[in-house]
């Protein structure tokens, strides 16, 4: 046993095996290889260890040497012995592996690698007979050099020949399946360096990779599994896994057939060996690799290697997928588009965390310096439809990529870089109309070009032609013929010598260059259309996910929100057109409220409300660099002013948050400040909108800081008080809302009776300058909301503001009621537009600022009547100012008594600090002497508010009331749209005013509600019940109804303002809910999105409250399904789908079960069967009892069963109480109750069929009774004489009538 084997240089010996040297060699074509095999399988099948035998040893080499001269059966004897005797010393090996002695251990290290060395080149051999068997398998060289014996029968030729048939193919899994066992060894006790380690693992793996280079054996999935699991188990114990990275890589390289048989290899090795690194090293050395453009095979091999691998294992390949988009951009990278394909086909993918891992992967493919603009372009399309998706995170990711898309796009290397669609449209027009234009060009050259040929050439035959008649006749025959004058010897030497030719040839020539030249222009504007184009398919595509975009804005996900607000700046940044109004949109989240730092994927999240704020300086206040401080200075005030141009109301509302919370941190220089006060103060023409939105935004800046308004004060009277005011009425208004601020910003604490304001006395010049622009002659429509405004700063700023009301409407009383002269004229009509400047340049105006009660339109009469349109509209101020002071003086009653309490608590403070310890004794009688004076004090304001304001002998008011009664009552009489606007709007004002008026005369308004055509009026009606609501419940409790008949208005404002109110007044509890409940619920389902998200909106709030919704739930089923208000069936489903998902309770759905078993047992019509069944199938029945009820409730429905859609709806009921049903408990109730609805629908549908045959039959009899009695009649009729034809067919007529 004194052989001499070290296995790493026996493998490198035998890869030149016609030089391998074996010491005692057998040559089978000399020697017959029986004896010798018989000799070596015997010892070793005597003992595994003889294999260490010099002698037996050579003879399988010499056998596998020389293996093209042995038989097919000699091979498999064997490979038989070689796999058992290897076989039972893998199992010896690992039986002494348990042992702690190290030598008996190593003691098979001999052993196993002259096995494994045997086996690796049995199967090298075998692949080589095989390949010698295909190839020529006709002659059979070796058999042929064994038959000797002359001519053998053909008989036993054949046998021969299928005897030593080679079946390799059907020993592969056996060989395999050793060799994964011979892997299990614990080969770090049996081999203690790594390269003798290495060197047997090598040996062991080679036949596996051996195997799989066929593609034949790899079709075979024994095989390949077997394949498979050789590799996985050498990389998973017995460090292989550089070895096959290398193997796995040339694999790729050189067997097209391995792309995705390698690629289910790793998958396996990842998921069921639990080790995926060295699939994550081959696609790095992938991402590495460099194809030529000549090289086609193995872009292709390793793209389908890359797809499959993709679909096995797509976590592995989107971490590894930024290195491996760089392949999309080559020359051959076109192979890998199906790996994009895959990654965009992922989009859809079931699972939300595959969805959002996919945009993160394509996020950075973004980040490579590369155009891909098909590729970008699909990304977009597919973040755009992913803005739908159902999971937040998705959301966030498709914005994501938006934002990256627009940062990243290639269509900035010509025009800078914005997106502006109306631009981008521009100089797409410009390059198709020049190209167009060229390309006509060159077609009118080509024409020409021809025309001068043939003028040419009939100017050198007319020349000809006068020389001489042969010439002239051979011109003819060029006529005919244009090849002919070539032939001619004489006349062409004439016709070259001419002048005229040689002109042909430089215009040819010439042309020729040209449209050369113009054809590369053509090529260069075809590359700039279609640069264009891609450019505005991109634009479009991001246009369309604007409103989406827009709704994320409201989302309840904070990381979303956050997302989309970056979205919206960088495409304002980048010009896009609808970005602007996600900008504005964006401002309504100041009022969010920032809860403490979250984080997500462990970033730290900023709050909504500081991001907005970021956003707002960097788009607006933020300084630019390289401009001088002045400029700056003039940027900022004319953002903060254009910030206000065409705003809602909403808006500006939002706006003056955010310039509040700004002027509180000082981000908001003094420099800028003094900025705002001189475009306001300017004394030259200005743009109307510019001064407004000056004063707009100081007044806003005023609500953190008064001194900016205080210290202006005379700037404000000289100018929104004056010329410029009265001009500008909406310029008046805003100022008088800026002096508003004069009285401090300080919010009223809830039970506080302390009291910040500051109140002026009425000689300050502010009241008379308010008094004068009140009462100033105008016409204009914006008069009312100045005055609105300026009414409510003489209320907010007066120590005593009724006596200056007193003196405003005695005067407007005097100018409404003066008797006029036929000639005198009304103010004239320019003089509201007085001032008006550079009004082309004028931005559109902003809304209303103020929250402002009114509405109105002044749509004058004709010219015909102007006396009286005069008079009226000086009416219609009166009444106006009347209402609005009457309800201001509510709120300052108010504010008297907070201030007669305030004094009272001072007093009584002041004497219990004086002597302590009385007062200590003295605290019980105190506060109840506290209570009693304090509801005193409330007794006698409500007692002037009740009696005095409007019934009062000194009451200014009280002469009012009667006038706008009569007023309104009269439509006919006053039909002046404005002048009964603003009456109807004092009128509900007055309403407010004392129970008593309003008890007197509340159906008045409510009639107005129903009879007038004028929406104005509707919808600040439906406002004003509200306040009355507010002031006296139970009287507008007892007509609610008529409060919900706003809610089938044909305007949509009166229904949204009806909705409105209505939410405010159920869920604050002014008025009970009873049966109308079911009006709100038709609003789910309105075409209107408003309406329907506002609907939404409060039944999600009042699901809060307790059992609100399912007190009411029968009420609104019943009015939904029947009667007048009922909804078709369709909406009816989805609106209750809606509502029923508020029903979460078990007992609350038991009880309704119960209930709507008992109107099913009360309604007799088939729709209200198949609506209550509807609902019943709505509910969860996740308890017993609740199967139960619905059993006990079989007698109400029973006889219903029969109508179509009922049953269906029971079957799904029994659905859902089966799934939810404990599985220890049997089936038998349901399936009993099914049988039992089975029955009666079957019962009924029988029932049915005979009821319509009886009523055919009755039908059938009525019909042959009416035409006997007719028959009868008309037999007795005729024997009387004296009866006139034509009176007998009249007769006849109304018989049949």
């Amino acid at each position: 046993m004194g052989v001499s084997f070290e296995l790493q240089d026996e493998l490198q010996a035998l890869q030149d095996i016609a030089n391998y040297d074996i010491p005692n060699e057998q040559d089978p074509n000399n020697n017959d290889p029986g004896p010798l095999l018989q000799q070596a399988v015997g010892a070793i099948a005597h003992s595994s260890e003889e294999i260490t035998d010099p002698e037996i040893f050579d003879i399988f080499r010499s056998l596998l040497k020389h293996s093209d001269a042995v038989a097919g059966a000699y091979m498999s004897k064997m490979l038989d012995a070689l796999l058992s005797a290897f076989g039972a010393q893998i199992d010896a090996a690992i039986r002494d592996s348990k042992e702690e002695d190290q030598q008996i251990v190593m003691a098979h290290k001999l052993p196993l690698e002259m096995y494994a060395f045997l086996v690796n080149w049995f199967v090298g051999a075998a692949e080589k007979v095989k390949a010698m068997d295909e190839e020529d398998a006709p002659p059979a060289p070796v058999k042929a050099r064994r038959g000797r014996g002359g001519k053998a029968g053909a008989s036993r030729a054949a046998a021969a020949k299928k005897a030593e048939q080679w079946t390799w193919i059907d020993q592969i899994p056996g060989t395999l399946e050793l060799i994964c066992k011979a892997l299990k060894l614990k080969t770090h006790r049996i081999w203690v360096t790594s390269p003798e380690r290495d060197a047997f693992i090598t040996c062991l793996t080679r036949p596996a990779y051996h195997v799989a280079e066929s593609e034949q054996y790899m079709k075979i999935q024994n095989i390949r599994m077997h394949v498979y699991k050789v590799i996985c188990l050498a990389v998973k114990h017995h460090g292989h896994t550089l070895a096959a990275q290398i193997n796995i890589m040339q694999s790729l390289q050189y067997y097209e057939h391995l792309s995705e048989p390698m690629a289910e290899c790793l998958s396996i090795l990842a998921k069921e060996f639990d080790h995926a690194q060295l699939g994550d090293e081959i696609l790095r050395e992938i991402a590495g690799k460099s194809f030529s453009a000549q090289d086609t095979k193995g872009p292709r091999a390793f793209s389908r290697f890359l797809v499959r691998f993709s679909e096995e294992s797509p976590r592995s390949v989107l971490k590894q997928i930024s290195l491996l988009i760089g392949h999309l951009d080559s020359e051959a990278g076109k192979e890998l588009d199906g790996l994009f394909e895959l990654l965009l086909s992922r989009t859809l993918d079931l699972s939300s965390y595959v969805r959002s891992k996919v945009f993160a992967t394509l996020s950075k493919m973004l980040d490579l310096p590369l155009r891909l603009p098909e590729q970008r372009l699909r990304i977009t399309r597919a973040a755009v439809d992913t803005l739908e998706d159902k999971a937040s995170t998705v959301r966030k990711a498709a914005v994501s990529i938006l934002v990256k898309l627009i940062l990243t796009h290639p269509y900035g290397e010509m025009y800078g870089g914005d997106l502006s669609l109306e631009k981008w449209e521009e100089r797409y027009k410009t390059w198709k109309d020049k190209l167009e234009e060229m390309e006509g060009g060159i077609g009118k050259a080509v024409e020409r070009d021809q025309d001068d040929k043939e003028e040419a050439e009939s100017n050198v035959e007319e020349e000809g032609a006068d020389e001489d008649e042969d010439a002239d006749m051979e011109g003819a025959d060029a006529d005919d013929d244009d090849d002919a004058p070539l032939n001619n010897t004489k006349p062409k030497k004439r016709k070259a010598s001419r002048k005229s030719t040689v002109d042909v040839t430089a215009i040819v020539s010439e042309q020729e260059a040209l449209a050369a030249l113009e054809t590369n222009e053509i090529l260069a504007m075809g590359l700039r259309k279609k640069y264009c184009t891609e450019a505005l398919d991109f634009i479009r595509t991001l246009e369309g996910g604007m409103v989406s975009l827009t709704q994320l804005l409201g989302s309840t996900n904070k990381a979303e929100v956050l997302e989309s607000m970056e979205f919206f700046r960088v495409a304002f940044e980048y010009q896009l057109a609808s970005a602007e109004n996600g900008i504005k949109r964006m401002l309504h989240l100041i009022w969010h409220k920032d809860n403490s730092s979250t984080s997500e994927d462990g970033k730290e999240l900023k709050g909504v409300r500081s991001r907005l704020l970021e956003c707002y300086r960097m788009l607006y206040f933020d300084p630019l660099p390289d401009m001088e401080p002045k400029q700056q200075v003039n940027r900022i005030a004319k953002n903060m002013i254009e910030l206000t141009y065409a705003a809602t109301l909403a808006e500006l509302t939002s706006l003056e948050e955010m310039m509040r919370i700004m002027m509180e941190d000082g981000q908001i220089h003094y420099d800028v400040i003094n900025k705002l006060w001189q475009v306001y103060s300017a004394p030259q023409a200005l743009p109307r909108s510019q001064r407004r939105g000056a004063i707009i935004i100081l007044g806003m800046l005023a609500l953190s800081k008064r001194t900016i308004i205080s210290e202006r004060v005379d700037t404000l009277l000289k100018i929104g008080l004056g010329p410029f005011g009265k001009a500008d009425l909406t310029l008046a208004r805003y100022t008088c809302l800026a002096l508003q601020r004069l009285n401090g910003s300080a919010k009223k604490v809830k039970g506080s009776l302390l009291d910040k304001s500051l109140r002026m006395e009425m000689d300050n010049p502010i009241f008379r300058k308010l008094q004068s622009t009140i009462e100033h002659p105008c016409r204009s429509k914006d008069w009312f909301g100045m005055a609105e405004q300026a009414i409510n700063t003489i209320y907010a700023l007066g120590e005593h503001p009724d006596e200056l009301c007193n003196n405003l409407v005695k005067n407007l009383t005097r100018r409404a009621f003066a008797k006029r002269q036929n000639s005198e004229e009304p103010p004239p009509e320019p003089d509201a537009e007085t001032m008006e400047v550079d009004q082309e340049m004028e931005p559109p105006e902003p809304a209303s600022y103020v929250p402002s009660s009114i509405h109105i339109s002044t749509q004058q009469s004709s010219t015909s009547e102007e006396k009286d349109l005069g008079d009226v509209f000086y009416l219609s101020q009166l009444l106006f100012v009347v209402g609005h002071v009457a309800i201001k003086h509510i709120v300052f009653l108010e504010l008297v008594e907070r201030e007669w309490k305030r004094q009272k608590d001072e007093k009584q403070l002041a004497c219990s600090w004086g002597s302590p310890d009385r007062a200590n004794k003295e605290t019980e009688e105190l506060d109840q002497v506290a209570g009693n004076a304090e509801d005193e004090i409330g007794e006698r304001i409500a007692a002037v508010r009740e009696t005095e304001l409007l019934y009062g002998e000194q009451s200014l008011l009280k002469l009012y009331g009667p006038l706008l009664v009569h007023v309104c009552g009269s439509p006919h009489k006053f039909k002046n749209r404005t002048l009964r606007a603003a009456a109807a709007l004092s009128f509900s004002k007055f309403l407010c005013v004392s129970s008593q008026f309003c008890d007197q005369h509340h159906h008045l308004l409510f009639k107005i509600l129903e009879t007038s055509r004028d929406p104005n009026i509707r919808s600040n009606i439906v406002i004003a019940l509200g306040d009355v609501a507010v002031s006296f419940s139970s009287i507008i409790d007892e007509n609610s109804n008529e409060l919900y008949k706003g809610l089938s208005d044909g305007d949509l404002v009166v229904k949204k303002n009806t909705l409105m109110v209505l939410t405010h007044l159920i869920l604050n509890g002014m008025i009970k809910v009873k049966g109308q409940l079911g009006e709100m619920a038709k609003c789910l389902e309105d075409e209107e999105p408003r309406i329907s998200d506002l609907a939404k909106l409060f039944f999600k709030e009042l699901s809060t409250k307790d059992n609100a919704i399912y007190n009411n739930l029968p009420d609104v089923i019943s009015h939904l399904s029947t009667g007048d208000h009922s909804v078709e069936e369709e909406i009816f489903k989805s609106t209750m789908r809606y509502i029923f998902s508020f029903i979460e309770k078990e007992k609350q759905a038991e009880n309704i079960v119960e209930k709507l078993c008992q109107r099913l047992r009360l309604s007799e019509d088939p729709r209200q069967w198949r609506d209550i069944a509807f609902c019943l199938s709505l509910l969860p029945f996740k308890s017993e009892r609740s199967v139960k009820k619905l059993i006990e409730g079989l007698q109400f429905y029973r006889d219903k069963l029969h109508e179509e859609g009922v049953f269906d709806r029971f079957s799904e009921i029994l659905s859902k109480a089966r799934s939810n049903k404990s599985a220890n408990k049997p089936d038998t109730e349901l399936n009993e109750f099914e049988s039992i609805l089975d029955e009666h629908r079957r019962q009924g549908e029988e029932d049915q069929a005979l009821e319509k045959r009886v009523e055919g039959k009755k039908a059938a009899a009525k019909r042959k009774a009416t035409r006997r009695s007719a028959r009868k009649k008309a037999v007795e009729a005729e024997p009387e004489p004296h009866v006139a034809p034509a009176a007998r067919d009249d007769d006849d007529d109304d018989m049949y009538v």
